[in-house]
């Protein structure tokens, strides 16, 4: 069943019925505009992290990137991804990095990217 129209990011399909608003919302977004608009979520998972003087939640996007053209795109994402700053309404995005990236030629070329970002709350 495919998700609300309003409340998903425009160019990014989002499997299920539901989308709760957040950060992570903002996130797939802004990793979505990264990839040109090809990405498609395919898994996410967020827990939430603290240490001794911060407090935020860690982010696991895994995207599939099909044909091509998207292929480029999620290269381009792998490759930004390092260096992006991010705007996330009240938190800090501290950390970033490319858990896996698979690829594959048949039976149509696909690229799965996963993706790991640590947010902390802004005070």
């Amino acid at each position: 069943m495919p998700a609300d129209l309003a409340r998903r990011p425009p160019g990014c399909r989002i499997p299920g019925s539901r989308v709760r608003p957040g950060p992570w919302l903002h996130l797939l977004r802004a990793l979505n505009e990264l990839a040109g608009g090809t990405a498609e979520l395919q898994l996410h998972s967020e827990h939430a992290w603290a240490s001794a003087t911060f407090a935020g939640s860690r982010h696991r996007f895994t995207l599939a990137f099909t044909g091509l053209a998207a292929i480029a795109r999620g290269e381009d994402l792998i490759a930004a991804l390092p260096d992006h700053e991010f705007a996330i309404p009240g938190q800090i995005v501290a950390d970033t990095a490319i858990i896996a990236a698979e690829q594959r030629a048949l039976p149509t070329p696909m690229l799965v990217v996963t993706c790991e970002l640590l947010l902390l709350a802004e005070a």
